[in-house]
């Protein structure tokens, strides 16, 4: 009997599923797992540096992912480009994201440090200096787009 004056065991019913209640999870199969780490997006390295900024329409890319086949054929040539050779604020702001994560991680800096520490005063630097290694690739509605290098962007 406990403090209260009941009897803890008396009346008490019990459940006790025969079977249990979650699910055991499934074991993937083996192709199904090679399948999957193919199709990584993250596992892909992108060598030419581009920095996708998105808000295009092209329905092979989203952003931040590079595009596999197909979408070559949709560049416009640097004579023919016709976007303003000026960098938007939101292309700004990627490019410095970018660049000074590459350096926090030990990216081979272009610029002298002086004495500075701070990556995104580092890639600040560099962007002042137009020495920053990455392309802006900017999509246009029609699904075509156009490479600028940092140092053509003013």
């Amino acid at each position: 009997m406990s403090d209260d004056g009941y009897d803890d065991d008396a009346g008490a019913d019990y459940y006790e599923p025969d079977e249990p209640i979650f699910d055991e999870p499934e074991e993937p199969d083996v192709e199904e797992e090679a399948n999957n780490a193919t199709a990584d997006p993250t596992a892909e390295v992108d060598p030419n540096n581009i920095v996708d900024v998105g808000g295009g329409n092209d329905p092979k890319t989203s952003r931040g992912q590079t595009t596999t086949g197909g979408s070559r054929d949709k560049k416009i040539a640097k004579d023919k480009r016709n976007t303003t050779p000026y960098m938007t604020k939101y292309e700004r702001a990627r490019v410095l994201g970018v660049r000074a994560n590459q350096i926090s991680q030990n990216a081979p800096v272009l610029v002298d440090l002086e004495g500075e520490t701070d990556p995104l005063r580092i890639a600040l630097k560099e962007l002042r200096e137009k020495k920053i290694p990455l392309v802006v690739r900017r999509y246009l509605p029609d699904g075509w787009y156009e490479d600028w290098t940092c140092e053509e962007l003013l």
